[in-house]
């Protein structure tokens, strides 16, 4: 029932005529993914960004550039190469809202977590 950590989730980047980054925040409409091994992807601002943060102290890991604002919520799955390795890829639909003029796209995109 305690709050481990908030934080604001988006920039101004893709908002304004100028690529200008204020880290204030946008609205958002999209939830979290939390991963067994203690991360938390989200891409639900009006931004195009899938984020990870590490879930036990808010730090930002990592953000992956999207074609258009990853306005859904994440999901992941397991793969296994063709060398018998299972990766596990993290996917989001990156396809913009239709209200806001910040992109429209049909793409679906996953990232793959290291290894």
């Amino acid at each position: 029932g305690q709050h481990l950590w908030q934080s604001s989730l988006g920039t101004t980047r893709d908002m304004t005529p100028i690529p200008i980054s204020f880290n204030t925040g946008t609205p958002t409409l999209g939830g979290p993914l939390m991963t067994g091994g203690g991360l938390t992807f989200i891409g639900a601002a009006v931004e195009k960004y899938l984020r990870a943060f590490d879930s036990r102290s808010g730090e930002e890991l990592w953000k992956g550039r999207l074609p258009a604002p990853g306005i859904a919520t994440p999901m992941s799955y397991l793969v296994t190469t063709e060398d018998g390795r299972q990766r596990q890829l993290v996917v989001i639909a990156a396809g913009g809202y239709g209200r806001m003029p910040f992109g429209m796209s049909d793409t679906l995109v996953a990232f793959a977590l290291p290894e």
